[in-house]
């Protein structure tokens, strides 16, 4: 699958695809993924989808998958094993694996921040799948007094990527070129990066779009996703356009946000996938206003059904929306506002982004993330020990 990777970086990473290819489909091996959550946690997001997608997948393909998390465990095709709470389950990983696996082929270690330290403990191949790196996201998510905690968790996630897995050469899988550059300027070898896209589903039929002006915002509502920021700007962009202002999802923001909203702004909560399909293919707009992303799964998910997003030119977001094609990357909260009533105001521009999207939407599909993720998988069993 082709790759959208910088210019200025036109080796700089090796395709997953392209990297060493096995001659043949390699055998069915034993894989357990050890990761913070279930899809059907309430807190999941894009990770969690990302892991459930690449885990079925891969079972689809014959390989014998375990999800090791914390918090509850759902029945899948896949088997997931609970590890405890939502962060004892980090103190108690290695005894769980131990005592409720026993042995795998490959452990696919997912960083989302906290680290597991796998590759120290694991005596076998190890893989360290990077949504993205949280080097600013810890002084935000802790601050005031709670700063040398966010000192402490930024240098150990830093140190787990850059140092813990660097000791026995294990490859990391970046989900987009903006992340692979984040674990380069942490002192990430170049050479063990490699970068699988997040996929996206085929959307199914269209439902019919909105009459009215209809923005659409969704993701978990945290401080990094950076709603009160987005109400903020409908303040002013409201005069101009009219309509409603949807925010699909939940989280531990919520409260403070629906107290912040104005005129317009209806909060959904978590949605099905049924309805999410509905709204995006319903919106005028996909709104993105995140500090930082990995990707930005709702991005394609809009994309694939002809709705561009507007989002600021930040990492992850600058890979998964063509400045001008797809969407628009502002520059300041200026610049989104004036996008989000330049867009509102023009059907036509509109028309063409969205189908431009749909275009690009089309080359990111979750069967071939799973087989670019087992070409990975398979270069790092080989390469164990080597």
């Amino acid at each position: 699958m082709p790759q959208h990777v910088p210019s200025s970086l036109p080796a700089a990473f090796p395709r997953a695809a392209q990297h060493h290819p096995p001659a043949f489909p390699p055998p069915p091996r034993r894989i357990v993924f050890l990761a913070h959550r279930d899809l059907d946690n309430p807190a999941a997001g894009g990770s969690e989808l990302l892991v459930d997608r690449l885990a079925d997948g891969l079972t689809g393909l014959g390989h014998q998958v375990t999800l090791l998390c914390g918090g509850p465990a759902s029945y899948r095709d896949y088997r997931v094993v609970s590890a405890g709470g939502e962060f004892g389950h980090y103190l108690r990983a290695r005894t769980a694996f131990t005592r409720q696996v026993g042995d795998c082929d490959l452990l696919v270690e997912v960083c989302n921040g906290m680290p597991y330290l796998a590759p120290l403990w694991h005596r076998g191949p190890t893989l360290c799948l990077v949504n993205h790196v949280h080097t600013d996201l810890w002084k935000m998510r802790f601050g005031g007094p709670l700063a040398p905690a966010a000192r402490i968790g930024r240098r150990l996630e830093h140190w787990a990527l850059a140092g813990a897995a660097a000791r026995q050469r294990s490859l990391l899988v970046a989900v987009s070129p903006s992340t692979a550059h984040a674990l380069r300027a942490i002192g990430v070898e170049r050479d063990r990066i490699r970068i699988v896209h997040n996929g996206v589903e085929e959307p199914g039929p269209r439902a019919d779009r909105s009459a009215e002006p209809l923005f659409v915002a969704v993701g978990r509502l945290v401080e990094y996703k950076r709603i009160d920021l987005l109400l903020r700007l409908w303040e002013r962009v409201r005069p101009v356009t009219g309509g409603r202002l949807l925010i699909v999802g939940d989280g531990p923001e919520r409260g403070r946000l629906e107290q912040l909203a104005g005129p317009g702004v209806e909060f959904t909560g978590h949605v099905s996938e049924a309805e999410k399909h509905r709204l995006l293919c319903a919106a005028w707009l996909l709104l993105h206003p995140s500090a930082v992303e990995g990707w930005g799964l709702v991005v394609t998910e809009a994309a694939a059904r002809e709705t561009p997003a507007i989002a600021f030119d930040v990492p992850g977001l600058r890979d998964s929306v063509v400045d001008g094609e797809t969407g628009v990357l502002a520059h300041g909260e200026s610049s989104f506002a004036a996008a989000w009533c330049t867009l509102a105001l023009s059907g036509h521009r509109r028309e063409l982004m969205g189908k431009a999207a749909r275009d690009r939407a089309a080359r990111y599909r979750w069967h071939r993330t799973v087989r670019q993720f087992r070409a990975v998988a398979s270069e790092a069993v080989r390469g164990w020990g080597s």
